[in-house]
């Protein structure tokens, strides 16, 4: 499988997934744009296949719903970067776009939570400072994991079977 057809599987399992494009006849019009868009960027050449794909080797890692959701919002909004910079008069530059912006609107913002990742690892636990700040919210960390949100389904189940009023 060559890199453009990787984009390709991106974009439609982005679009798929979050349910915009219950038609596949819209589908089956945004595969012909996307072949389009490959035509305008020459994306058949052999150098695209070079060092494996970019977008959905970086999927396999991420399992669970939610935490697909935020890398594919960085995927989107990665595309919709680029074609920003293209030819906006083409009717199939602008279609992909719209309704990359509109999946985009639906998505997490991705953005955020990277920047609080990267302010966790900027973090200096070697300071006495931010290891007493650490430890005062130890616990509360704790209980935020172990609180999850099955066990309080749960509880909210039994207190409504407690109450026959």
């Amino acid at each position: 499988m060559t890199c453009q057809t990787y984009s390709l599987f991106v974009l439609s399992v982005v679009m798929i997934c979050f349910g915009h494009f219950g038609n596949s006849l819209i589908l089956a019009h945004l595969e012909n744009d996307i072949d389009q868009l490959k035509s305008d960027f020459n994306s058949s050449n052999s150098d695209v296949a070079d060092g494996g794909p970019i977008f959905t080797g970086k999927l396999t890692d991420w399992t669970e719903r939610n935490e697909k959701r935020i890398i594919l919002s960085q995927i989107v909004s990665m595309y919709l970067e680029m074609l920003e910079k293209s030819d906006k008069s083409k009717a199939h530059v602008r279609y992909i776009s719209e309704e990359l912006y509109t999946l985009k609107n639906s998505l997490p913002d991705g953005l955020k939570k990277l920047q609080d990742l990267k302010d966790l690892a900027k973090l200096q636990m070697n300071d006495l400072k931010t290891q007493r700040k650490a430890v005062h919210e130890l616990f509360s960390v704790l209980q935020k994991l172990v609180d999850n949100p099955a066990s309080l389904k749960r509880k909210r189940s039994q207190s409504q079977r407690r109450c026959k009023c």
